[in-house]
């Protein structure tokens, strides 16, 4: 092997042009899905506290925040809603008439060429915030799958172009991929939140969704944080239940696990750059501890190169703009 001084492998790096040409991971706005939160409502713009940059927006608003995701090249966005009331078995993640159901139309009429692709599950729409039916205090898995799969179906029966499972039900990929089927909707494709972990990076998320348990944890049905080999196991099983595109959540902890997972699998690998690894970014950079800019570039190009081909990020627009400014 040649080595130094005959090796000398700073000269790929002395000139910006050259270092462009052989970077081998490049980021790109093409890859991100841009997450929002849905409220009802008239002329709402609301901050999210622990999530600065992030708003609930009301119907009436969320064309125009959607078109500039589509302005700056972002291909998709990842609906999640607030609903007027909750209830124990979540009626409203399936009602036809909707929050989700209602935002999927909005921007399916004002901004057609945006994918839309939303969050199936219960915890927002539940007065308990668990992700399920509760039955003697504990999630029943095969009682929730049914509403799972009506939730799933009235999405695209709304114009959803895709839908992504998050409860972490086993069973939930092929019960939404059955109902799908049967109603005639062979070509909605499944992201299925496969290795989806009871993580601590949650936090802001549950305050911008209103979706804390309202007792225990969600440990019984969330991954165990220290499994690796397990996260194999539920993508695998994703797949053959028929999930288009599996998901490793969070991304940043879980480097380590979308690596194994682009190793082993063919399929197109999603990862999840949660509310948790954002909000530290936005506080550690309002202290001025960090050039934010800097940072979240680096971090979203770790999260690919560790082999994720789509990243969900609330920095996406952000993202967006300075990518563009580094062109």
């Amino acid at each position: 092997m040649v080595s130094f001084p005959d090796l000398r492998l700073r000269r790929i790096r002395e000139q910006a042009p050259l270092r462009k040409l052989t970077r081998e991971t490049r980021l790109s706005p093409s890859g991100f899905v841009y997450p929002m939160f849905v409220t009802h409502g008239q002329n709402i713009r609301q901050p999210i506290e622990p999530m600065p940059g992030c708003h609930h927006l009301s119907l009436d608003l969320l064309a125009e925040d959607v078109g500039e995701a589509a302005d700056l090249g972002i291909p998709a966005v990842l609906l999640f809603g607030l609903p007027q009331e909750k209830d124990p078995v979540g009626l409203g993640a399936y009602d036809p008439e909707g929050i989700i159901q209602e935002a999927v139309r909005t921007i399916k009429r004002e901004v057609p060429d945006m994918m839309v692709i939303t969050d199936v599950c219960l915890c927002e729409y539940t007065d308990h915030g668990h992700c399920g039916v509760i039955d003697n205090g504990r999630v029943d898995n095969d009682a929730t799958l049914e509403l799972l799969a009506r939730t799933g179906l009235s999405h695209v029966q709304a114009g959803a172009d895709m839908v992504a499972p998050s409860a972490m039900m086993d069973g939930q990929v092929r019960a939404i991929r059955r109902e799908l089927d049967a109603h005639g909707h062979e070509t909605i494709p499944i992201m299925g939140y496969a290795a989806k972990y009871a993580s601590a990076f949650y936090g802001p998320f549950r305050i911008a969704a209103d979706s804390t348990p309202q007792f225990g944890d969600r440990h019984s049905y969330q991954m165990d944080p220290a499994n690796a080999r397990m996260a194999m196991r539920e993508i695998e099983s994703d797949i053959a239940e028929g999930a288009d595109i599996i998901m490793v959540k969070p991304a940043l902890a879980y480097l380590d696990v979308i690596r194994q997972a682009r190793d082993r699998f063919d399929h197109p690998l999603a990862a999840y750059n949660v509310s948790g690894e954002y909000s530290m970014v936005k506080a550690a950079a309002e202290r001025g501890w960090v050039d934010e800019k800097a940072v979240t570039l680096e971090l979203l190009t770790a999260i690919q190169r560790a082999g994720a081909d789509i990243t969900l990020t609330y920095h996406a627009k952000e993202a967006a703009r300075w990518l563009k400014e580094r062109e």
